[in-house]
């Protein structure tokens, strides 16, 4: 799987796609092939605070649930209710299926994340392949 360059990912397998300073998360398509069937997702609610590598929520499968965790600091302007009642959309389309956006409060905090290579080869480097 490529993963988006104009994204930025962290080494929890979340994603973050910027538009000006508004943050686009979900998470990747490891975590979600790692996790399996997806079928609940556990998000905050608009108004609420995220901070950089603190949880925001939880992805529950088949298999276990994993936290999710912010890759920046902010306030959550639109969580992605679909996912409510669809939440395999993130199996079907990991990278295209957001699950929170976020105002960011310190936008460079963006350049601390890796970007696709380095998450690819952090993937690889975790996988042993």
């Amino acid at each position: 799987m490529a993963y988006p360059t104009n994204y930025r990912y962290t080494k929890e397998h979340e994603w973050i796609v910027l538009d000006g300073t508004t943050g686009t998360i979900g998470i990747t398509d490891y975590a979600q092939n790692s996790l399996g069937d997806i079928v609940y997702v556990d998000a905050p609610k608009v108004g609420d605070a995220v901070t950089a590598s603190q949880t925001f929520g939880s992805v529950e499968s088949v298999k276990a649930v994993s936290d999710l965790y912010s890759p920046v600091t902010g306030t959550v302007t639109a969580v992605n209710e679909a996912l409510k009642t669809a939440p395999d959309k993130i199996n079907e389309a990991p990278h295209e299926t957001w699950i929170i956006k976020v105002a960011l409060s310190d936008p460079s905090e963006w350049e601390k994340l890796l970007d696709a290579a380095a998450y690819e080869a952090f993937v690889s480097e975790e996988t042993g392949s």
